[in-house]
Formats: structure tokens, C-alpha cells, sequence
């Protein structure tokens, strides 16, 4: 028996719903696939679902159907779509997780599309819940594995921030956060997050600094 007009809406519309909340996730953190293309991989998915369905409705008993056999393709043919979020820059390859959402947003369409709600519904609040708190998590790792502190009292005086990072510049050292903090008169600790440096390279970095005027210490830890 085909759906009614008041299902077919039902279901396009939830599948709008949460193909764009995880899009919006995406979108909130500049990826290359955001809203509006969650929002179409799972509309596209649930409609290619709702179609195989009428198809099997229309057809069942006269020829031989089977309503997976459409769908399957959505599965394999997401990869094509995921393939151009990833970019790769030298040793890093960038867009994974991306990728993977929208793979994993295409299945939540065909669940719609089928009338599996409960299904994708969970699934998206799962999925939400691994690109929001396992991202942070993610980031603690690898700040504290790749990561460490350089840490220099200097004086309160314009341009010090800038020659800093001038000396790591040219020492290919990257900061990766500052944070600047007053703690006497005319003094003040900046705390450099830097990549992963030997002790040879601190002592390197330290003798260059000290020649500064109006730096008074440097310090650093090492694991």
C-alpha cells in the first residue's frame, strides 16, 4: 500500500531535520561540507529509499523486485561525494571526518526513508555526540602528545611578542597558542604552546633569547 501524502511529508522533513543538525556541527567548524550539503545527501537518501519503496509497492507480485537493491547504491555511491572533502597537504590528510559523516548521514536518510525513525534518530544524536565531545577529547590528546609549553618572563615592553615569534619563525618552530599573563610591575610571562622540541633545540632557542633585552628567564617541560 503506498504511503500517504501526510508519511511521504513526514519523513522529507525529518530527514531535513537531521541531516542539518549534523551538518550544522560541520558548518560551525568551517568544513568543507556543511549544512546545506548534510541537509541534500540525507534528503537525496530518504527520497532514493521512498522510491524503491513504490516501486516494490507498485510492482510487488507482478515482477521481481527488490527494494534493497536501489538503496544499496547510495552506500557505495556517497564515496564519490566524500572523496571531495578530503585534501591532502603533504603528510596530513584532512577531511576524514567529514567524510564519514556524510557516509554515515546517507545512512540516516535510507533509515527515514524506510519509517526506521527511532534508528536515525539515535544514530544522529550519536553522531552529534562523537563529532562534538570526542573532537574535544581528540584535541587534548594530541595538544598534550605534540605540544609543549615554552614558557618566558620578559619585560612589559611593545614588540617583545613580535620578536619572539620572529626567532621561532626562522628556527621553523610553530606556535600553536599565546597566552600573556601580567605578573609584576613591568613584567610579564608569556606562554608560547610550541611543537615537540629535544633539549638540544630549547638551549638553542634559549641562548638566542636571552641575548634579548628585558628577557629574564625561560623555561620549558619535557616529558
Amino acid at each position: 500500500m503506498p504511503l500517504s501524502y501526510l508519511e511521504l511529508t513526514l519523513r522529507l522533513a525529518l530527514s531535513i531535520i537531521l541531516g542539518g543538525v549534523i551538518g550544522l556541527e560541520r558548518e560551525t567548524i568551517n568544513k568543507p561540507a556543511g549544512f546545506r550539503t548534510h541537509i541534500l545527501v540525507c534528503l537525496g537518501s530518504t527520497i532514493i529509499m521512498l522510491v524503491s519503496l513504490f516501486i516494490f509497492s507498485e510492482y510487488s507480485g507482478k515482477t521481481n523486485v527488490d527494494p534493497g537493491r536501489i538503496p544499496a547504491q547510495v552506500i557505495s555511491g556517497i564515496g564519490f561525494l566524500g572523496a571531495g572533502t578530503i585534501i591532502i597537504e603533504g603528510a596530513n590528510v584532512k577531511g576524514l571526518t567529514t567524510a564519514a559523516s556524510l557516509w554515515t548521514v546517507a545512512a540516516i536518510g535510507l533509515a527515514v526513508g524506510v519509517g526506521f525513525y527511532y534508528g536515525a534518530i539515535l544514530a544522529t544524536f550519536l553522531i552529534l555526540l562523537t563529532l562534538i565531545t570526542f573532537n574535544r577529547l581528540d584535541a587534548a590528546i594530541l595538544k598534550k602528545r605534540h605540544l609543549q609549553p615554552l614558557k618566558l618572563v620578559v619585560e612589559d615592553s611593545p614588540g617583545q611578542l613580535g620578536r619572539i615569534g620572529s626567532v621561532l619563525g626562522e628556527m621553523d618552530i610553530s606556535i600553536k597558542d599565546v597566552k600573556l599573563e601580567n605578573i609584576e610591575k613591568n613584567k610579564l610571562l608569556i606562554t608560547l604552546m610550541i611543537q615537540k622540541i629535544n633539549q638540544l633545540e630549547f638551549e638553542k632557542i634559549r641562548q638566542k633569547f636571552l641575548e634579548f633585552d628585558g628577557m629574564y628567564d625561560i623555561t620549558t617541560e619535557f616529558d
